[in-house]
């Protein structure tokens, strides 16, 4: 018969050091596969975005619209989620996750007018909304004090899942129709059904109070004010990242078909090569921070892009796609290593600031998307790429990130062995 462990503490060595058990590669792997078929879902409704403007008659400012519901619902619900959830897990949330996106894709496969777009879009986003700051916990638990690697490790499913989008759009939507969107609904369900075991595993971790408020080894608490100042800062840079990244992942289709004449199919596989850029940039990312720090590759991942996003309006074709590669490759990095500098900040609050930093991500890339339509209407697609180009310019507020301290890198473990009782 086991008896009750201590109670929680912060301060108690074995949850400020969670290393000891190293990485759960397994629940890392689940999560992580799940991202991808969220993500990938999600996707497919920029994906579409040529043939719904061509089917509903929309204008860009419609378009605009669609991501900005879409992303408003993602964004205004995760810091909300992330809230409750650290006073009070709730492992049934990720399956109830997906099945929100599932009645969204549904109704997305079957809309008989642009607001039923908009009602689906908005279901994608509670779907997303709920699922992100849970399944991000998840990989903090499992990460085994690796949380940089850990965070980068379930992103990447996600980069992974939403590069899978415009190939889906391009070889299977686009040929069969509006209405095949709704045999994506099986990805669902598998996600529905990985997610439940998961669930059950988080549950007996979290539950039972097994490093619920872990706070991260080797970081010295900062001031308020530093906290306040960083957290500024954190947003400054979430603002270029996730506007810039707007610009490309809702408009880059229609900029290739305007400027260089493409097809639409073309112009998905040129996409496609962007979105794998940002997955292989999102997955090396938060290593990289586990080793040389937070604020090194913060500092190189907005900043260092800047000289390509200033050449990409006035490259070829082949140029444009060497450029949107290491734009992607070199942006992407950043996103994991903002989130887990931000944990750092205020540990104990993993649910809130992966929400808060989830919901931001998705509600500055809805507001970009929104303002750059109307901007393209007004004046054009090339002229959109022209003032986005010096947005990576804001990365120079890094410098005023104070420098935190890097935890140990334990060892992974495949399975990672139960602790005992």
């Amino acid at each position: 018969m086991t008896t009750p462990g201590p109670p929680l503490n912060r301060s108690s060595p074995a949850q400020s050091s969670p290393s000891a058990e190293g990485a759960v590669l397994h629940i890392l792997v689940a999560i992580s596969f799940c991202h991808l078929l969220n993500d990938l879902m999600q996707s497919l409704l920029p994906a579409i975005y040529p043939m719904l403007k061509t089917d509903y008659q929309l204008g860009f400012t419609q378009i605009g619209l669609l991501t900005l519901t879409y992303q408003l619902t993602a964004s205004l619900l995760q810091p909300a989620v992330g809230w409750v959830t650290d006073r009070r897990p709730l492992p049934l949330s990720l399956p109830l996750a997906m099945a929100s996106t599932l009645l969204g894709l549904l109704l997305l496969a079957n809309a008989p007018n642009y607001r039923a777009l908009l009602l689906a879009a908005a279901l994608v986003g509670v779907g997303s909304s709920i699922f992100h700051p849970e399944s991000s916990r998840v990989a903090r638990l499992a990460s085994g004090g690796r949380y940089g690697f850990a965070q980068s490790f379930f992103q990447v499913g996600g980069n992974l899942g939403a590069s899978l989008g415009p190939l889906v759009a391009a070889f299977i939507v686009l040929p069969a129709g509006q209405a095949s969107i709704a045999w994506f609904g099986l990805a669902a369900l598998l996600g529905m059904a990985v997610l439940s075991g998961v669930g059950r595993w988080y549950g007996e971790k979290v539950i039972r109070g097994r490093g619920a408020r872990a706070s991260p080894a080797g970081h010295r608490a900062l001031a308020p004010r530093v906290v306040r100042r960083a957290l500024a800062v954190l947003l400054v840079l979430m603002f270029s990242k996730f506007f810039y990244l707007a610009s490309l992942t809702s408009y880059y289709t229609f900029y290739l078909v305007s400027h260089f004449g493409v097809s639409v199919q073309a112009a998905q596989m040129h996409l496609f090569l962007f979105l794998v850029a940002a997955a292989l940039g999102t997955f090396l990312g938060g290593p990289l921070s586990d080793r040389i720090g937070r604020r090194a590759v913060i500092w190189a991942s907005i900043l260092g892009v800047l000289p390509f996003t200033l050449l990409l309006p006035h490259a070829n074709l082949v140029g444009t796609d060497v450029l949107v590669v290491l734009i992607g490759l070199i942006l992407a990095s950043a996103f994991s290593s903002i989130l887990v500098y931000a944990q750092e900040l205020l540990p104990g609050r993993v649910g809130t600031v992966s929400g808060m930093f989830f919901g931001l991500a998705f509600g500055m890339g809805g507001l970009g998307a929104a303002a750059l339509g109307v901007l393209a209407d007004r004046t054009s697609i090339e002229t959109v790429y022209q003032l986005c180009a010096f947005l990576p310019a804001l990365g120079i507020f890094t410098l005023a990130l104070p420098d935190t301290a890097t935890a140990a890198r334990p060892p992974l473990t495949w399975p990672a062995a139960r602790p005992a009782d």
